[in-house]
């Protein structure tokens, strides 16, 4: 999407701002599976969920300003949605799990 953006468009800002907190995602989980402790687990993670959130976020500014058609909106904003549903129902469980 962000070569498209930035050579079909010439849209340089949001197709930045999504590819990199779209990559920081995956990033932060990676870490999160390699922490060294489970508050660094769930710290982890929840930065994952706030950049997945600021991923939906620059989805819509995208969709909003035309730059990209519904129907690709629709399939990585749904893709986007489900990854915040997973993120949620882990830090929830890993909440439950610490306060015990």
């Amino acid at each position: 999407m962000y070569q498209y953006l930035s050579s079909e468009k010439r849209e340089y800002v949001l197709s930045r701002q999504v590819l990199r907190s779209g990559t920081s995602i995956g990033a932060n989980v990676k870490e999160a599976i390699r922490g060294q402790s489970r508050a660094d687990f769930y710290s982890k993670l929840n930065i994952a969920l706030k950049e997945a959130s600021e991923t939906e976020y620059w989805l819509e500014l995208l969709a909003e300003s035309g730059y990209i058609e519904k129907s690709h909106f629709d399939s990585m904003y749904s893709n986007c949605q489900e990854i915040i549903s997973i993120l949620v129902a882990i830090t929830k469980t890993q909440k439950v799990i610490d306060e015990k």
